[in-house]
């Protein structure tokens, strides 16, 4: 069985929400799923100007330090995230890597001005985890409503979607996990 590390960074307010996150990846991947201390410094990627976290230094930071032994490693924050090119992004991964990166900063209603709601912010967590790893499996994003690799420019469109993958993109987690062990 592989090994999923997950990292949470900077994840005060969200611990409620790691250990069920951590259960559906597991049962969605067939991973065990470890809990894992960032093994370096996450300022590195603040950007002052832009108030944000750049998550491809992030990311980066999850590929060099991540432990050995897992075969998955995902970031998870309650940081807002960026790219250079994009306002903010939910999360990142490395396309048919090991690391991914998401964040609950803008899946949280409370930064649209709207009520706390901790079973939505439950399930937008959930979904956008299984969409970043799913990347790691080389999955693309997909066209079939409403597989959990549909794009979410917005997260009106995470709550449109499921959290499972379509028989297509589940075929192909299989192969990998069969090719790769």
């Amino acid at each position: 069985m592989g090994v999923l590390h997950l990292v949470p960074i900077y994840c005060s307010g969200l611990n409620d929400l790691l250990e069920p996150l951590a259960a559906k990846l597991s049962e969605v991947f067939g991973l065990r799923v470890d809990r894992h201390a960032p093994a370096f410094d996450p300022e590195t990627a603040f950007d002052a100007a832009r108030g944000q976290y750049n998550s491809r230094v992030l990311l980066a930071q999850l590929l060099d330090h991540h432990a050995a032994g897992a075969t998955r490693v995902l970031g998870v924050t309650g940081m807002d995230l960026f790219i250079p090119v994009l306002t903010y992004v939910f999360g990142e991964a490395q396309l048919d890597g090991p690391a991914a990166m998401v964040s609950a900063f803008r899946l949280d209603n409370r930064i649209y001005g709207l009520p706390a709601d901790r079973k939505r912010l439950a399930d937008r967590l959930r979904k956008e985890a299984i969409h970043e790893v799913g990347h790691t499996y080389n999955l693309l994003h997909c066209q079939r409503h409403p597989c959990v690799m549909m794009s979410s420019t917005y997260v009106e469109n995470i709550d449109l979607k499921s959290d499972r993958f379509c028989d297509r993109c589940l075929q192909q987690v299989r192969s990998c996990v069969v090719e790769r062990g």
